[in-house]
C-alpha cells in the first residue's frame, strides 16, 4: 500500500498547537490535507486551511519545518500517512468551517488527543522549540 501523501499547517500561538476535529473522527489533526492533482504544498495546505479553517496564509512567511511519517489513523486504503508540516502565519480570524468542526489549542501533555502523524508533528515543533 502507498502512503497517504498530506500537507499540514503547524500553527502554534502562545506555545500551543492548533489542532481540529474533522466531523465524525475521534483523534485530532492538524489542519491541512492531501493535494488535488497539479497542486504544490503551497496551493494545497492554503486551500486546506481556507476550507477548514476560513484564513489566509501568508505567502511570505511560508516555511518547510519537516516531514514526519506515522500509521495512518481512520485511512482504510493507506498503512502510513507521510505529512509534509510547514509553517506560515495568517490573515483573519481562525474558525472550524466545511469538515472541521472544533479546533483546540494544545500543549504538548495533550498528545494522546492527537492522531499519530500529528503527534509525530508536534514531535517535530518541540524539537524546534515552537513549543513549551
Amino acid at each position: 500500500m502507498a502512503d497517504l501523501d498530506v500537507v499540514a499547517w503547524v500553527r502554534v500561538v502562545d506555545g500551543r498547537l492548533l489542532a481540529v476535529r474533522s466531523r465524525g473522527r475521534d483523534l485530532l489533526y492538524l489542519p491541512g490535507g492531501k493535494r488535488e492533482p497539479g497542486e504544490d504544498d503551497w496551493a494545497a495546505l492554503s486551500r486546506e486551511v481556507r476550507e477548514e479553517l476560513g484564513v489566509e496564509l501568508d505567502r511570505a512567511s511560508f516555511r518547510e519545518l519537516g516531514v514526519v511519517r506515522a500509521p495512518a489513523h481512520d485511512q482504510p486504503d493507506y498503512t502510513h500517512a507521510r505529512m509534509a508540516c510547514f509553517t506560515a502565519s495568517c490573515h483573519g480570524a481562525v474558525a472550524a468551517s466545511g469538515e472541521v468542526d472544533a479546533y483546540f489549542y494544545l500543549d504538548a501533555s495533550d498528545r494522546q488527543l492527537l492522531a499519530p502523524a500529528a503527534r509525530s508533528a508536534l514531535d517535530l515543533a518541540l524539537a524546534h522549540g515552537l513549543l513549551h
